[in-house]
């Protein structure tokens, strides 16, 4: 099915990081009041900006939202998800990192949860991250 030019949605690249820490528990921050999907839990990461890679998108919003360094080398793409919302589509994929520099902290009022994996979905998400629990299930 081919959609006139008017139903096409924008398409949003959003990256996102599954930190692991070394007891295999991963990193989730919960949307503050305010935000769009606000309670809601999600993988930390953000929207890729003009000129950048998702790599270096998940190196400044790692920077930003949580005051960790994070290196290239140390995320590894997973998975990805591909999700149509009312105003755009959303592609996301997933990395894994398991080094970083500093102390995980919430840096913009969000809560943060180490989480083991199989509880992970326990913890609502939007429904675009949802498709990227069961690969990260697989791989810890």
């Amino acid at each position: 099915m081919i959609l006139a030019k008017s139903e096409v949605k924008p398409l949003l690249l959003v990256a996102a990081c599954a930190l692991v820490d070394a007891d295999g528990r991963v990193l989730l921050a919960q949307r503050p009041e305010g935000k769009p999907m606000a309670g809601l839990w999600e993988f930390p990461g953000g929207k890729v900006e003009a000129g950048e890679t998702p790599e270096e998108t998940l190196i400044r919003e790692l920077a930003e939202e949580l005051g960790i360094e994070v290196k290239a080398a140390c995320l590894a793409p997973l998975t990805f998800a591909s999700h149509g919302y009312d105003h755009m589509h959303l592609l996301m994929p997933l990395y894994i990192c398991r080094r970083w520099e500093g102390m995980v902290k919430p840096l913009e009022g969000q809560t943060l949860a180490w989480v083991e994996p199989k509880r992970l979905r326990t913890y609502p998400m939007p429904a675009a991250d949802e498709p990227l629990i069961p690969a990260l299930i697989d791989l810890l």
